[in-house]
This record gives structure tokens, C-alpha cells and sequence, in this order.
């Protein structure tokens, strides 16, 4: 598995000088535990990954919200068996995109979310100001590649193997107002087998989304990576 990071670096500080070109702070956030808002369409996978590795505490933070974009789907089973709070919020129940975010993000503040993280996440988001800087989302490909609107799941890995790509892997991004095309945070890759089916190769790439979202996290709560100028800036 290889990491690349995604970045516009600051510049370098002068030894024993305060840094030319700080990367902004957000409110409570630092060295203590991260809230996490969780938006979940399906599985819920990505979720069992971040409620294991809190567990497990290779991962400082709390999940203050589990938030489904429809009833029924095994997500929502993997929070309850969690213990944590879940909230269904259906797209068509609202009039516009706009008012169907309003209400997820108002979840979001709710809970008290320091980061909202979409986890397996299918509709489209209207990202308010306040909150710009503060979504992340993880895809199973390497974007800008095999990114946008109906490419999810099977279908990324189908078309990654119909192209006779050899490597693939994940992305892990801020997210914008449209599919996939926030500027990208770090991205974790791996070989793919020719021969191999579309569900092999998901196999494989979900076992960097197990590491990449995490360490993406991490990375924000520590401070160590923010949005700036609708860039990702690395300290």
C-alpha cells in the first residue's frame, strides 16, 4: 500500500520563528477528541471501520451522530449494535437540495460535530459556509478518475478494471458542492490484478479506505491539515 498526500505546502517557518503561513485553527479542536457526524446510504462499512478503530483507540474521537439517508439499510443496524444515536433523513421528504441539507447539517450541530464524514454517503450535498472545511468524504478510486454522479461501489471498480488500469486505490477529500470534486487530502494505493473481479479489487481498495480515513481524521483533528482557499493545506 503507498500514501501519496495531496497538498499545497506552507512555507517552511524560520527555526525558532512563529510560521509564516499558519494553517487557520477551528474551534475545539486540537489535541482533545473529535465529534464525529457520520452520514451513512448503505452497509455501513466504512462506519464499522471508524467504530472499530475507536475502539480499539488508534482513532481519538467519538461518533456524536449516525445520520441515514433512508430506512432499512444495514448501517443503521451496525450504529444501533453501536449504541449510538441514528436520525433518517430521506431526500424526497424535502423540497430541494438545499432544505434537505439544512436539515442534515442541523443534525450535524445537534450533536455537537466537530467533522462530518460521509460514509458510503449517496446524495448530493448543498455545504453551508459554516461548515466548508469541515466534510470529508472517502472514494474508492483514485481521483480525479473514475469520480462523479453514478460512480459508486461495484461500478468504480468495474470501470477501473474495463480501462486495464494497474493501480487504484482511494481518495480521501474535502467535499463541495458537487460529486467528488473537493480538493483531495491524501489517497492510498494498490495493484490491481488483471484477472481479478470487481469485487476483488473492492476487497483490496477497502483495505486502504480502513487506513486512509482514519489517518485523514486524525490528521484534521490534530490540526495537521485544513481547507484554505478551497486548497488542502498540510503543516
Amino acid at each position: 500500500m503507498i500514501e501519496r498526500r495531496l497538498q499545497l505546502s506552507p512555507t517552511e517557518p524560520s527555526v525558532g520563528g512563529p510560521h509564516p503561513n499558519p494553517v487557520p485553527a477551528i474551534p475545539g479542536q486540537g489535541t482533545d477528541r473529535i465529534t464525529l457526524a457520520v452520514l451513512v446510504s448503505g452497509g455501513g462499512t466504512t462506519l464499522q471501520n471508524l467504530i472499530d478503530r475507536i475502539a480499539t483507540g488508534e482513532l481519538n474521537a467519538r461518533i456524536g451522530v449516525v445520520i441515514a439517508s433512508k430506512p432499512g439499510i444495514y448501517g443503521i443496524d451496525r450504529a444501533t449494535t453501536a449504541g449510538l444515536p441514528i436520525i433518517t433523513v430521506v431526500r424526497k421528504e424535502f423540497p430541494s437540495a438545499e432544505a434537505f441539507s439544512e436539515r442534515i447539517f442541523a443534525e450535524c450541530e445537534a450533536a455537537g460535530a466537530d467533522l462530518v464524514v460521509l460514509a458510503g454517503w449517496l446524495q448530493l450535498l448543498q455545504v453551508p459556509a459554516k461548515w466548508d472545511g469541515r466534510v470529508m468524504n472517502i472514494h474508492p478510486a483514485l481521483l480525479p478518475k473514475y469520480g462523479g454522479r453514478g460512480m459508486f461501489g461495484r461500478h468504480v471498480h468495474a470501470a477501473v478494471l474495463a480501462a486495464g488500469e494497474t493501480v487504484s486505490g482511494c481518495t480521501v477529500h474535502f467535499v463541495n458542492n458537487e460529486y467528488d470534486a473537493g480538493a483531495m487530502i491524501l489517497q492510498k494505493t494498490c495493484v490491481v490484478d488483471a484477472t481479478e473481479t470487481p469485487e476483488q479489487l473492492a476487497h483490496r481498495v477497502f483495505e486502504c479506505e480502513c487506513a486512509a480515513y482514519p489517518e485523514a481524521i486524525a490528521a484534521y483533528a490534530q490540526g495537521r491539515v485544513r481547507l484554505v482557499g478551497g486548497r488542502t493545506v498540510w503543516r
